[in-house]
């Protein structure tokens, strides 16, 4: 065993109806005023309204931000500090799923050392602290209240690339939020289909980090967590979001499994999945559980052991003896049981894009840590396979 290092720097809250714990922490840090980052679909929810209420019963003042789309874009974070600076917040709140903290770390890192964002992509080129903030996730599936990544869709300096963007990563531990609040009532209401995509992508989160090149025994116990958690509740909390054990199993889920990541980072899957959401516009978690299968199939020759590990966890067969092609398998049967489109096509994917997506996808840096070494032909022949 090589040599690791891990650590969690921050505080976690977990449990219900926690708006106004939120509110406690920004007084205690000496926040005053805030803008809150959001989408407009959760505002219809009444979640956005809610945080605010409980914010102001504080005396702190929040305007909103709620411009954030799907693969937010460098123009959307450009937008979001214009707003920033014109109402004279002193730090942020991000309410939503990856969008929306995305957009706020993107936003702190503008923010606080100027430039353009794109400047900022690879791994540690952000100087030091960005403005502080407080992430409450309303996915149970991207982790990101916990992880040291933004990825912001670029296309290009006058979006003059708007049908073929490039997603790009930042890499830094000063992008993580200074706070994380886990309320499973932020939950109850997903929409049956956020709440299945979102919830692979965090069994993705887990799993990738497992069989990862980077993984080490802490972020294994935290993936074997994710996994017993997230695969004990899945199928429940898909069909009954208003369930709150499930819920919060869930939530608690998503987020060992960002933490997992955080450590160990990710592999092929999240690799191809960027540029497939890039250049069609289709949900991250969606994506990702259209192309596992594929991409389980091409790592199983050098995964054998812990692929028996993750499906006895997942199965709930703690003595099953695993067998080539078994946990390809599950996924196909998982992702036709949560309603997931079955094939990229199902989602809209175009065949002529292969090569462009295959090369965007080798510029990852999770291809290094993928545990099977990956050429862009192979990337090419698992995109055609998940077709």
């Amino acid at each position: 065993m090589q040599g690791f290092s891990f650590g969690i720097p921050q505080k976690i809250w977990v449990g219900e109806d926690m708006t106004g714990k939120a509110a406690d922490l920004l007084k205690a840090a000496g926040l005053n005023k805030v803008l809150v980052v959001s989408d407009r679909m959760l505002a219809q929810t009444g979640l956005v309204d809610k945080l605010v209420s409980a914010l102001e019963e504080k005396g702190l003042l929040a305007d909103l931000f709620l411009d954030v789309e799907a693969n937010p874009s460098v123009e959307t974070v450009e937008k979001a500090v214009a707003d920033y600076r014109k109402c004279h917040a002193q730090g942020l709140v991000a309410l939503g799923g990856g969008s929306p903290m995305d957009v706020a770390k993107a936003l702190g890192i503008l923010v606080a050392y100027g430039g353009d964002l794109r400047d900022y992509e690879g791994v540690g080129k952000v100087p030091g602290p960005i403005v502080p903030f407080l992430a409450m996730p309303t996915t149970a599936g991207t982790g990101s209240e916990v992880t040291s990544f933004a990825v912001i869709t670029d296309y290009g300096q006058n979006g003059e690339n708007k049908d073929a963007g490039y997603k790009f990563t930042i890499s830094s531990e000063y992008v993580l939020p200074v706070f994380a609040v886990l309320d499973s009532e932020m939950i109850t209401s997903l929409p049956k289909r956020v709440a299945a995509s979102t919830g692979i992508d965090a069994i993705v989160h887990a799993l990738e980090a497992y069989i990862s090149k980077g993984a080490t025994p802490f972020s294994e116990a935290m993936s074997e967590k994710a996994l017993e958690l997230l695969g004990s509740h899945i199928k429940t909390f898909v069909e009954d979001r208003t369930r709150k054990d499930d819920a919060r199993a869930m939530m608690v889920g998503s987020n060992l499994a960002g933490i997992a990541f955080s450590h160990a980072r990710l592999g092929d899957v999240h690799a191809m999945a960027h540029p497939v959401s890039g250049f069609f516009h289709v949900a991250h978690g969606e994506a990702n559980a259209v192309l596992l299968p594929a991409v389980l199939d091409f790592n199983e020759s050098c995964c054998m052991e812990k692929y028996g590990k993750i499906y006895r966890i997942l199965s709930g067969r703690p003595d099953a003896v695993y067998e080539k092609g078994m946990l390809s398998r599950f996924f196909r049967q998982l992702n036709e049981s949560l309603g997931i489109g079955y094939t990229l096509s199902d989602l809209g994917v175009e065949e002529h894009a292969i090569p462009a997506m295959a090369a965007d996808a080798m510029k990852s840096g999770n291809v290094a840590v993928n545990p099977r070494e990956t050429t862009i032909e192979d990337i090419e022949r698992m995109y055609k396979e998940a077709m």
